[in-house]
C-alpha cells in the first residue's frame, strides 16, 4: 500500500478554509421558543421556525459569528424547566421582566421589542372597554405568563372581581373559546392575537386602552456560562440598536417601530 503524504501547504489551505467558514469557531446555542406564537415565533409554510424574535437572534449571530443559534420548538410550560435543565441555553419568547425572573434568571440589558397588553373580546361586543367592565365575566389567561400576572395583580387590587379561567394551552385555545362564547375576554399582545385569529378564521376585536407596554428580553441561566452568553448577546443587540437594524426589522414586520 502506498504511503499518502499530505503537504503542509494543503494543510494550511484546509485550516484557512475551515476558519473562514466559521464552523470551527461557532458555538451552537440552543434556543427554546414556542413556535406557535405568530408573528414572533412560528412555523412557516416550509415547516421552519420563523418570526420576529428569531429574526433578531439571526442578526445577533451575524454580528457575533462565534454564535450559532439552533431553534427548538417547545410548549410554553416547558421553556423555563428546559432552561433550568440545560436543554436550552436561551429563551426567545417575547419575555418581559418580573421579580421572579430577575431573581432566578439573566435577562439581557438591551430590549429588542416593546410588548403591548390589551383586552381581546369577540368581535361585535361593545360592553367591554376596560378591566373594570369584566367584573363578573370570565377572563381566559395562560398559566404563568406576564399577561396573566398583570391581570392577577390588578384583580387583587380590586377585590378579585374577575372570574379568571386558567389555560395550560397557548392563546389559540383561548381565542377559540372567546369566539364561541365560552369565555368573555383575554389580555394579551394585540399583534399576536390578531395574527392568530386571522389564521384560525376567528372574529375577535382588540378593545380599550393599552394596559401596559413592557420591553422584552432574551433570557439565559444565571450561572457563569449564562451570564457570559448574556453579555455577548447584549453586545450584538446594542450594535443592532445603534445602527437601526432592530428598528428596520420591526417596521418590516409590523409597520411600526416597537423597539423603543
Amino acid at each position: 500500500m502506498k504511503n499518502i503524504i499530505i503537504k503542509p501547504l494543503f494543510l494550511t489551505a484546509l485550516l484557512v478554509t475551515s476558519l473562514l467558514s466559521g464552523s470551527a469557531l461557532a458555538e451552537v446555542i440552543k434556543v427554546g421558543t414556542m413556535g406557535t406564537y405568530e408573528p414572533f415565533s412560528y412555523q412557516d409554510e416550509k415547516g421552519q421556525l420563523a418570526g420576529y424574535d428569531l429574526d433578531v437572534l439571526r442578526e445577533v449571530a451575524k454580528r457575533d459569528p462565534s454564535l450559532q443559534f439552533e431553534f427548538i420548538a417547545s410548549p410554553w410550560d416547558t421553556l423555563f424547566p428546559g432552561l433550568d435543565a440545560d436543554r436550552f441555553q436561551v429563551l426567545a419568547q417575547q419575555l418581559t421582566s418580573n421579580p421572579d425572573r430577575v431573581k432566578r434568571y439573566a435577562l439581557t440589558d438591551q430590549r429588542y421589542f416593546t410588548c403591548v397588553s390589551q383586552i381581546i373580546v369577540k368581535a361585535g361586543r361593545n360592553d367591554i372597554h376596560s378591566l373594570q367592565d369584566l367584573k363578573g365575566k370570565r377572563v381566559g389567561l395562560t398559566v404563568g405568563d406576564s399577561f396573566t400576572r398583570l391581570v392577577e395583580d390588578w384583580n387583587k387590587q380590586h377585590d378579585n372581581i374577575l372570574d379568571i379561567v386558567y389555560y395550560e394551552q397557548d392563546i389559540s385555545t383561548i381565542l377559540q373559546d372567546i369566539a364561541t362564547g365560552r369565555i368573555d375576554a383575554t389580555v394579551n399582545d394585540p399583534i399576536m392575537a390578531q395574527s392568530k385569529a386571522a389564521k384560525q378564521g376567528l372574529n375577535i376585536s382588540v378593545v380599550g386602552e393599552r394596559l401596559a407596554a413592557e420591553p422584552t428580553f432574551f433570557v439565559s441561566k444565571k450561572d457563569p456560562a449564562g451570564l457570559a452568553l448574556k453579555q455577548r448577546i447584549d453586545a450584538a443587540l446594542r450594535s443592532l440598536h445603534e445602527d437601526g437594524t432592530l428598528s428596520r426589522l420591526s417596521v418590516e414586520r409590523f409597520g411600526i417601530d416597537y423597539t423603543k
